[in-house]
């Protein structure tokens, strides 16, 4: 295919770097030609750029906004993500299927730059894949990446580092922080490709998560914006087909499916010595998912949100 996403993707950026100063960013060229641009590590990127950065990882084909929200009656924004085109911008896209691990770098990669590369079994199991003259990628990380990274990114999704533009963001900023806890759509539709769900009867999908306060390091940022999904995050996916399969894969699906939920997430980070690929997969999913069938009008609604767990986490 040609670069869709990627495409969408490049028009979102440009918008984003021609209103770098307003949106406190700071783009760097790098000595091959790439384009780094910091979102939150020595610039104090705000909201505007959080959100565009959530809709870029999207390939802009879904909607982010700030919605007043309650945590237990006490005042929360929270991240409401809305899109008509859930696989293509939440599992070919948004997912941060992509380990970047490169000397003394490492990064949860996602945006459509992953589609280009087509490294994860999902591309092919979905038939879906780009070859774009330009890519664009987000990293969770914080510090910037090197020219050895791009180099890694280059060979993989064929494009030269000139064409390559990385938007970087630790949970640890305003930036980052929404931009991860944008993804309470995400984690359902990949649990529940991960489940062998036929992903593609999914028709829109509409999700919510309180957005965690900013912490005070990478680390407890990677805690707080994980348990704002896990245990605060409610979806609600227009599906069409039968009844049956919804209420057999239902209780699979929420985080409350897994052994180690109640945990908080930094706990279960520990556990598994800070590796995201080796915590249970199970647990990266939405706290509560309600299924509306298109066909029958029958609604299903699954899991359950823990405000406790939540209110210690995010450090009221």
């Amino acid at each position: 295919m040609s670069g869709v996403l990627n495409e969408r993707a490049c028009r979102l950026t440009e918008y984003l770097l021609a209103k770098a100063g307003e949106l406190k960013v700071i783009p760097h060229t790098l000595e091959n030609g790439a384009s780094v641009v910091d979102c939150g590590i020595e610039t104090p990127a705000g909201i505007q750029a959080g959100l565009l950065l959530a809709r870029i990882c999207m390939s802009d084909l879904g909607d982010v906004q700030l919605v007043p929200g309650t945590l237990e009656g006490q005042s929360l924004p929270y991240l409401q993500v809305q899109t008509d085109h859930a696989v293509e911008s939440c599992l070919l896209s948004q997912y941060a299927g992509w380990k970047i691990d490169v000397d003394d770098f490492f990064a949860m990669g996602s945006g459509p730059m992953r589609a280009a590369a087509e490294k994860e079994d999902l591309y092919r199991i979905l038939a879906f894949g780009e070859s774009p003259a330009k890519t664009i990628g987000i990293l969770e990380a914080n510090t910037l990446p090197s020219v050895n990274v791009v180099e890694m990114i280059s060979e993989a999704t064929g494009i030269n580092p000139e064409n390559i533009t990385l938007l970087v963001a630790p949970t640890s900023s305003i930036a980052g922080n929404i931009q991860v806890i944008s993804r309470s759509v995400e984690t359902a539709l990949h649990k529940l490709f991960e489940c062998e769900f036929d992903v593609h009867r999914i028709q829109a999908a509409y999700g919510t998560a309180p957005l965690a306060p900013v912490a005070k390091d990478h680390l407890s940022g990677i805690g707080r914006t994980n348990d704002a999904i896990l245990y605060g995050s409610s979806v609600t996916l227009w599906v069409t087909g039968d009844d049956e399969s919804l209420q057999e894969i239902g209780p699979s699906i929420p985080s409350s499916s897994a052994a180690c939920f109640g945990k908080p997430f930094l706990e279960v980070f520990k556990e598994a010595n800070h590796d995201f690929y080796e915590i249970d997969p199970g647990l990266f999913s939405p706290a509560v998912i309600t299924f509306q069938n298109l066909d029958t009008g029958n609604v299903f609604q699954f899991g359950q949100t823990n405000t406790a767990l939540l209110k210690n986490s995010f450090g009221f």
